[in-house]
């Protein structure tokens, strides 16, 4: 069983910036990883993934431009980074991990979840 722990959110005006972290109990260079977003009355939704080596990304079209998804497997952390910061990204933010290869937008591919971190961008 691997435990994500997710780090970083809070409050930010429009504009600004924000950075989530992801740390896993296991070894994260096992994983793809993802992070999804879910605000109230809403589904849960791909906001961006990134290949166990990192070579590959993937963005959501709302975020592409503005949030950048890095890892470091050797401090077995994967971070997103949120720029430009809208009130449309209001929300509560989850960290994912899925065994196999190829970074998916499905939620119901990831297998392991973090407990989420919110995140709250005032106008």
């Amino acid at each position: 069983q691997v435990q994500l722990v997710e780090s970083g959110g809070g409050l930010v005006q429009a504009g600004g910036s924000l950075r989530l972290s992801c740390t896993p109990s296991g070894r994260i260079s096992m994983y793809t990883m993802g992070w999804f977003r879910q605000a109230p009355g809403k589904e849960r939704e791909f906001v961006a993934g990134i290949s166990r080596g990192g070579g590959t990304t993937s963005y959501a079209d709302s975020v592409k431009g503005r949030f950048t998804i890095s890892r470091d497997n050797a401090k077995n952390m994967v971070t997103l980074q949120m720029n430009s910061l809208i009130p449309g990204d209001t929300a509560v933010y989850y960290c994912a991990a899925r065994s196999s290869l190829g970074v998916v937008p499905s939620s119901s591919s990831y297998t392991y979840w973090g407990q989420g971190t919110q995140v709250t961008v005032s106008s």
